[in-house]
């Protein structure tokens, strides 16, 4: 069964290592977000791919939800004693990916192949993908000005005043992906892992041809919502989506993924919305989508590719 994820962040990580373990070595893809990549320290860091990888090698730490377990802070600390650029956390094991990812790209390696040389280091099944070998940064616009992800999320903690957001370098850059017309290859789902919509998802989605290709796609794709009981498990979604004016919801989920999906699975709180997302065409799978557990992560993850195995792929574009 060949299954093809679409991930971001914390919760994205947590489905991906479940559809690894729930499937056959070498049947998972997971494209990842690069749009909150940046140079920092002269180093090229990549936030959500970094996370993905690590927990798809078991050595994520569990209780930050990124970086490393064991990490570290030596160099954290002597910098900021020197009065150096310390906001971003940076751990002492965790600096070796950084660095010798910088190395490789200054030595003009894709970030493509680099990323394949770390996931083969650390012995992960899977194929992991960044997004795009090309740059593209995530841009949020608040009420305080336009912000670099980075710079909104940690820097700021989220707390300016969300209005909307642009991908700089998303129209000039390639997928390193196609989602359609791979059927023959065996692909038998896409699942839009329980991500935030707007800035782990919305810019892969915005990458030319994506959103064509998931509209013809050939495997029926379902998507995990990442709102339960009106709120976000992990990081700013449901705060995004109120300060854009809508109500933080599973609906709200399905709608942003309008034309996209073939089925949504939602978490048993929000089991009262599951009528109202079925009349605009979307199957509903309810579940409890709560992953605190490596058992929860396994279990969310085959219960979504059966749930998937079961639809049929809406051929109307709505």
């Amino acid at each position: 069964m060949k299954v093809t994820a679409l991930a971001g962040g914390v919760g994205g990580a947590k489905l991906a290592a479940g559809l690894q373990a729930a499937l056959p070595s070498g049947d998972l893809t997971v494209i990842v977000n690069t749009g909150d990549d940046f140079d920092h320290l002269g180093m090229r860091i990549c936030p959500d791919l970094d996370s993905v990888v690590y927990t798809l090698a078991g050595i994520n730490n569990p209780e930050t939800g990124w970086g490393l377990a064991g990490e570290t802070w030596e160099f954290l600390g002597a910098l900021e004693r020197l009065g150096g650029d310390a906001w971003f956390r940076l751990g002492d094991r965790d600096l070796a990916v950084h660095v010798e990812r910088t190395r490789r790209l200054a030595d003009g390696q894709p970030l493509s192949r680099i990323t394949a040389g770390f996931c083969a280091a650390l012995a992960i099944g899977s194929t992991v993908l960044p997004m795009s070998d090309s740059p593209v940064r995530t841009l949020v616009h608040t009420t305080a000005g336009t912000l670099a992800f980075q710079e909104y999320f940690v820097r700021q903690r989220c707390a300016p005043v969300v209005t909307g957001f642009a991908f700089d370098g998303a129209k000039y850059a390639s997928a390193n992906f196609k989602l359609n017309g791979i059927s023959h290859a065996g692909l038998s789902a896409i699942v839009i892992c329980p991500s935030n919509p707007y800035v782990s998802i919305g810019p892969i989605l915005e990458l030319p041809g994506v959103r064509a290709q998931l509209q013809a796609r050939a495997a029926p794709a379902v998507a995990v919502s990442p709102i339960v009981g009106g709120l976000a498990l992990k990081g700013p979604a449901a705060k995004m989506m109120t300060e854009l004016g809508h109500v933080p919801s599973a609906a709200a989920v399905a709608q942003f993924y309008a034309g996209l999906l073939d089925g949504i699975v939602i978490d048993r709180v929000d089991a009262q919305q599951a009528d109202l997302i079925r009349a605009t065409g979307v199957a509903v799978l309810v579940v409890d989508t709560v992953m605190v557990t490596d058992a929860d992560r396994v279990r969310l993850a085959r219960e979504t590719l059966e749930f998937a195995a079961t639809l049929t792929v809406r051929k109307d574009g709505r």
